[in-house]
């Protein structure tokens, strides 16, 4: 249980008169100490003696919804609407913690009773000051709209009268928290802060920031990755009016660090135009004949290797299984880019030994924290005297989980006295990385002679993101986050091995949205289908038989089943796959309906979700995250991915590397599971089932089997 710390009582020089800060410590509890890290107090409320009560929100906003769903569950216990809170967003102030930071769908499914217990202990609290107050029992009144009741007499007092009394009263260590039944809050369809203003557009973004005196700048990279500066030619760009400084600078990315050309000047446009001018002699260290066919069949090659053992349960290899219940497939997965709508920037003013950025990152803590490979480490500030200014971010996906672009600004900023703006290009945003991954899956399975599913395995060939992102790695160990998922799905199969063969890779990979499962689950629930139809079982009905215990998984299946009519049969030309996946996000299932036309094209006609997620903040935000994460993983999965010549990016812009377009969409109907269980993450788990369901739906539909991603919605069956 949560030790709840004393609040501080503060007087306001302002015309507040008074008010009081309420929070939770993180001292001697694991799951706090990971989310605030070495925090001893955050202040996660603040009620004035006027009555305004503000929450604190601590989780960078990209579209997910946190500005809401994170203050929604200490509102809810604190008796007090969402309209009747000021919300305000953390930027990264030592107070809030190590934990002001939005990936890996952690944000709720961490935080879910810990900042309900911010709620309850500040409610107590408040209502012992008016018991207090009034001479009666607490047990007599409760709480509710940001008033305290006293039940008998009816007499009222609003939490700004209470705070002084307040103060007087230690926190209570174990709050009663309310019965989900009595949730006014949580569970419902509650209005967003954030949509009006970006939908009217007076949402601040990173790249709308302006500061008076500031100055523009871009920087002119190698195309090649590992390529390093030789020479640079600034004479044509300082002779242009506006150009104020052109001067080499670093970038960092994991392991890797980048030399390239900023210019600074007076306006976007002029960086922009001039940076054509500049004259960059690179050396390219023999990268310059990187490419992806080349590549691809590298790690054809290393699927021969054995790898280096994950998880070994049974007897694999000793297995006497007979040829002809052997089967094996390969899937292979492409390189993506993350393609936030807000290309990379940051604006950052250096003051002596002072630092000041604006920008938009998932990792507001990393921005004035001290770890070793936080931001004041990398560009050589003291914590204390970085102050960061967190927007809105307008996409994330996992790339903000990145400093890299914040980094090069704050050394772009270094080279003048005033404050600059360094943007990335839409090209810069594509061709620079990080990326995902390729990944490519070497599976087999044998089945028993009594036709049960004995064998499994599953050997997984990719680079590694630690190595990309330590420079100290150790490759003799498993690089777990390339190998997500695969031994943990609740399938029965006694017999499972699971390997991973490293590849070298000179270029930075990253965490994409779902990070490894998003191509995972792709190979593996795909090559589910193929054993099932090798068995001649129904697909679904497969995985139920694999699922013979109760667990969240077969729950989900059961629940698509329903909701589909999966044993109604289809007409001629439709199909519809199913594929569900657990992961350390969270859970989640699908089945795809799709239709065969004559002409061999696929249409999708429905996407039907199934999410677990043991309890529900917003159910309207949960199904937008949930149909965000089926889009793109429609882009991954039938789009052209990133490709590599000369060693350099193929693909530049959104004309030679699409996303889905809305006339693409496909209907998506989404069903929440929330019976009380383990709560789970919601941002990410929708993402990876969506590829394999639609492949296996291909199949049922045409005939024809998709093993490598991306695939062409036309078939030659």
């Amino acid at each position: 249980m949560e030790e709840i710390s004393r609040r501080h009582f503060i007087k306001s020089a302002g015309t507040a008169g008074f008010a009081i800060w309420l929070g939770l410590s993180a001292k001697g509890n694991p799951l706090m100490a990971m989310d605030i890290a070495s925090a001893n107090f955050s202040p996660y409320i603040l009620i004035e003696a006027s009555g305004k009560i503000t929450i604190f929100n601590t989780k960078p906003e990209m579209g997910q919804g946190t500005l809401q769903s994170f203050p929604a569950l200490i509102a809810e216990e604190l008796e007090v609407s969402m309209d009747q809170v000021i919300i305000k967003q953390s930027n990264g102030e030592k107070a809030f913690g190590g934990g002001q930071s939005a990936g890996g769908s952690a944000s709720i499914r961490t935080n879910y009773l810990p900042m309900r217990k911010v709620g309850a202990a500040a409610k107590e609290v408040l209502i012992l000051a008016a018991a207090k107050i009034w001479g009666v029992d607490a047990a007599e009144c409760y709480a509710e709209n940001g008033t305290v009741i006293h039940r008998a007499s009816k007499k009222m007092l609003p939490y700004g009268k209470l705070i002084e009394e307040a103060s007087k009263i230690e926190l209570p260590k174990n709050p009663k928290l309310k019965d989900p039944k009595d949730f006014k809050i949580l569970g419902k369809t509650t209005k967003r802060q954030d949509i009006p203003l970006k939908t009217n557009g007076t949402a601040g973004f990173g790249i709308d920031v302006k500061v008076p005196g500031m100055l523009y700048a871009v920087v002119e990279r190698s195309p090649v990755f590992g390529a390093t500066l030789k020479s640079y030619d600034a004479t044509a760009v300082l002779k242009i009016a506006g150009i104020k400084k052109v001067g080499p600078i670093e970038r960092i990315v994991g392991k890797y660090k980048y030399t390239g050309i900023a210019i600074i000047g007076n306006s976007y446009w002029t960086v922009s135009q001039a940076r054509k001018k500049l004259k960059v002699v690179w050396e390219n260290n023999g990268h310059e004949t990187f490419n992806t066919v080349d590549y691809e069949n590298h790690l054809r090659k290393l699927a021969a290797e054995p790898g280096i053992t994950g998880k070994n349960i049974g007897s694999v290899e000793t297995m006497q299984i007979s040829p002809e219940n052997t089967f094996e497939a390969f899937y292979e997965t492409p390189v993506v880019a993350h393609h936030p709508l807000e290309p990379m920037n940051c604006t950052a003013h250096v003051k002596g030994d002072k630092l000041e950025i604006w920008t938009s990152t998932q990792v507001a803590s990393a921005m004035t924290g001290s770890g070793p490979n936080d931001l004041p480490k990398q560009v050589g500030f003291a914590p204390e005297n970085v102050k960061l200014n967190n927007q809105f971010i307008g996409g994330g996906f996992g790339r903000r989980l990145y400093f890299d672009y914040i980094v090069e600004a704050v050394n772009v900023a270094k080279l003048v006295d005033v404050p600059v703006k360094l943007i990335w290009s839409r090209e810069d945003t594509t061709t620079q990385g990080p990326f995902r991954p390729m990944t490519f899956s070497k599976l087999s399975a044998g089945f028993s002679t009594d036709g049960k599913l004995s064998t499994f395995q599953h050997k997984v060939i990719s680079p590694s993101y630690f190595e990309s992102m330590q420079a100290n790695y150790d490759r003799t160990k498993v690089d777990t986050i390339m190998m997500e998922g695969i031994a943990e799905q609740a399938y029965e199969i006694p017999n499972l091995k699971t390997t991973y063969v490293r590849a070298d890779l000179h270029i930075p990979v990253a965490a994409w949205r779902s990070v490894t499962s998003s191509t995972l689950a792709f190979a593996h629930e795909g090559f589910i289908d193929e054993l099932a139809y090798k068995a001649k079982k129904d697909p679904m009905e497969f995985r139920l038989e694999l699922l013979s215990k109760p667990s969240d998984t077969k729950k989900v299946l059961l629940k698509l089943k329903e909701v589909s009519n999966w044993e109604q049969k289809l007409p001629q030309g439709k199909g519809r796959g199913v594929a569900v996946w657990d992961f350390f996000a969270g859970l989640a299932g699908q089945i795809v309906e799709v239709s065969h036309h004559p002409d061999k094209t696929i249409s999708i006609d429905k996407v039907i979700a199934v999410i677990d997620l043991g309890a529900v903040v917003n159910e309207d935000n949960v199904k937008n995250q949930v149909e965000g994460a089926i889009i793109m993983a429609l882009g991954a999965a039938t789009k052209p991915g990133i490709t590599f010549k000369d060693g350099k990016t193929v693909e530049q812009n959104f004309y030679d590397n699409p996303m889905v377009r809305i006339n693409e969409a496909p209907v998506v109907e989404v069903h929440i599971l929330a019976d009380g269980g383990k709560v789970k993450g919601v941002g990410e788990p929708g993402l990876p089932p969506f590829a394999p369901a639609l492949a296996n739906a291909i199949f049922a539909a045409s005939g024809t089997r998709f093993r490598k991603m991306p695939f062409d919605l036309k078939t030659e069956g």
